[in-house]
């Protein structure tokens, strides 16, 4: 472990703990900052239930990158998410293969093919005029800036050491 699970300050933790969820691992680590850490809550609570794209497309985005980038912690806490969301077990199950999957619409595989580029670096002009075809201007920064932010999320996982839950500190 690269940094102590730190006590989330009482105000982040009334906030967690009314969305129904507790402090989670990765919360204590960012506690070491409480600064950074309501920042993170604020922008990523944003992303989970303000938006106006549809919450189970998030979910899938962000399992996506989660299944791109190996990341079993962004995996393990989203795939409940997604559970709860009501994304489908079946697109689950063939998110690793989503391009020849039919358990996908055009606008899901337009979300999905934007994360993969996200995700590799580089966002084309292809990629970008077909998720033009189906989302708004608003509703495609949406689906961006959720894919690159969970792009971002297994990083700093990787880089301080968080633990999945019921592993020991």
């Amino acid at each position: 472990m690269r940094y102590p699970y730190a006590e989330v300050p009482a105000e982040i933790a009334a906030r967690v703990a009314a969305g129904g969820v507790r402090p989670l691992n990765l919360y204590r680590v960012l506690a070491n900052a409480p600064t950074l850490l309501e920042a993170w809550i604020g922008f990523a609570y944003t992303l989970r239930a303000k938006c106006r794209t549809p919450r189970v497309l998030r979910e899938l985005i962000i399992l996506r990158t989660a299944l791109l980038q190996q990341s079993e912690y962004e995996w393990e806490q989203h795939r409940r998410m997604a559970r709860e969301a009501g994304v489908p077990e079946g697109q689950v199950a063939e998110l690793g293969m989503w391009h020849s999957s039919r358990a996908f619409d055009a606008k899901e595989r337009a979300a999905l093919a934007l994360t993969d580029a996200i995700v590799a670096g580089t966002v084309d002009d292809a990629t970008h005029a077909e998720l033009a075809r189906h989302f708004d201007r608003e509703e495609s920064l949406e689906l961006t800036i959720t894919a690159a932010f969970y792009c971002m999320v297994p990083r700093i996982l990787s880089a301080v050491g968080v633990t999945s839950e019921g592993e020991p500190d």
